[in-house]
């Protein structure tokens, strides 16, 4: 397979940098050892459809990253664009708001296990924020509980030590413990005993760089019912993996109810919002709080998100994005395999993190693999988990696994170190 360049991604590149910031930032930027190895990924789209994007050079990708979430039945779906451009023709940002709000609330309460509520807000960070300052103002706690290493955001209040513009005092109320050690936050929560406002965790450990995490079997109710006995709610930060574990909610799918369940992402198959959603008894405490942003009501991703919702319903859509990413991670392993390498695939299928395993630990052959599968036509990340979505059909398998073998063939000539075999 002759591999793909990228003349008019660099070129636009460099028109790009010289008016932002890093020319591309955030997920996608080139900066942070996002995009390595260099050169091996495009840096502008053209356009998008189904499960494939087109770069601006006309090099068509598999897209395994989905925008890295937001794309759950493809891209431009149908139906859902045609309940978008429906409103936009009605109204979208307006001084009065559309009731198509209270459809997709009652949608999501409908859909979701433990919403009693729905508050709706642009980014997975408006929510993961106002659910910790609920929990604060609730519980009249300042203390909260985080997993070491998880995403939450860019607020101030969930952002490392030593980040660029953090003031120490920000974080000072932050406690962290160990996903998937309930001893150790048994212990962290009885030494803080009546200061803590609130647990917050994603529902299985998914930290870039590194093998994902699935819970022990009885870790989320163990959780569950110290949280209910301390007196601390419970916060799932499932922006990431909503709906495609369970359209009821990740919490639901490991067997426990959370108390706030932070929504975006996959809600509206790209069209801009989130939401936070919970139990009844924390709405009073919602009505209380002064939180909004000028484009948060905007009718139209409301719009989507019905039709989103209703489509997911009818497609059983985490079912079947389950059964493709076990479809796809059992043939990468098998690629893999007969190649003499060992690949690591943790996670769920349809949030999957594979990792090209090197004896010392080195991440240079799998981004070297990664790399040459996205020169390919196969965009995977080589340092974030995955995503499938409801339009990967078997031929996209097929031509998938036959990328990753050349990928891994031309890896192992420069880095036979990794053989197993």
């Amino acid at each position: 397979m002759e591999p793909y360049s990228y003349d008019k991604s660099f070129e636009l590149y460099d028109r790009a940098e010289k008016v932002i910031p890093c020319g591309i930032y955030g997920h996608l930027g080139v900066g942070r050892s996002r995009l390595n190895p260099m050169g091996c990924y495009p840096l502008f789209s053209e356009r998008a459809e189904g499960t494939y994007i087109w770069d601006v050079d006309g090099n068509r990708f598999i897209d395994y990253a989905c925008a890295y979430g937001p794309n759950v039945l493809g891209y431009g779906d149908p139906d859902v664009d045609a309940a978008a451009l429906a409103q936009l023709k009605k109204g979208n940002c307006t001084t009065v708001v559309s009731p198509v709000m209270i459809e997709c609330a009652e949608e999501l309460i409908k859909t979701v296990n433990c919403a009693d509520w729905a508050f709706f807000a642009k980014n997975g960070g408006d929510v993961t924020t106002l659910a910790v300052m609920a929990a604060r103002h609730a519980t009249g706690r300042k203390k909260i509980v985080m997993m070491k290493s998880c995403y939450h955001g860019v607020a101030q209040w969930c952002q490392s030590p030593g980040t660029p513009g953090v003031l120490d005092e920000e974080i000072s109320s932050n406690l962290y413990a160990t996903f998937n050690d309930f001893d150790g936050l048994k212990e962290l929560v009885e030494a803080h005993d009546g200061e803590i406002a609130c647990v917050i965790s994603m529902p299985y450990s998914h930290v870039s760089h590194y093998d994902n995490i699935l819970p022990a079997e009885d870790y989320w109710k163990k959780v569950r019912k110290l949280c209910d006995e301390k007196g601390i709610l419970l916060i799932i930060d499932d922006v990431r993996a909503g709906f495609r574990m369970d359209l009821a909610g990740s919490d639901h799918y490991f067997g426990i109810k959370a108390d706030m369940l932070c929504l975006g992402k996959a809600i509206a198959n790209g069209w801009n919002m989130s939401a936070l959603v919970g139990a009844a008894r924390l709405k009073p405490v919602i009505e209380e709080m002064n939180y909004t942003g000028s484009y948060w009501l905007s009718a139209v991703p409301f719009a989507a998100s019905v039709a989103a919702l209703r489509k997911m319903r009818a497609l059983d859509a985490a079912r079947r994005m389950q059964e493709i990413g076990a479809k796809l991670t059992e043939g990468l392993r098998q690629v893999a395999e007969a190649n003499g390498a060992l690949l690591s695939v943790t996670g769920l299928p349809s949030l999957f993190k594979i990792i090209l395993k090197d004896p010392d630990g080195s991440l240079i052959p799998h981004q070297r693999w990664i790399g040459e599968m996205v020169r390919r036509g196969v965009y995977i990340s080589h340092f974030h988990n995955m995503f499938t979505n409801v339009m990967i059909t078997d031929e996209d398998l097929r031509y998938t696994f036959d990328v990753a073998d050349e990928a891994l063939k031309i890896t192992l000539k420069e880095h036979p170190e990794i053989r197993t075999v």
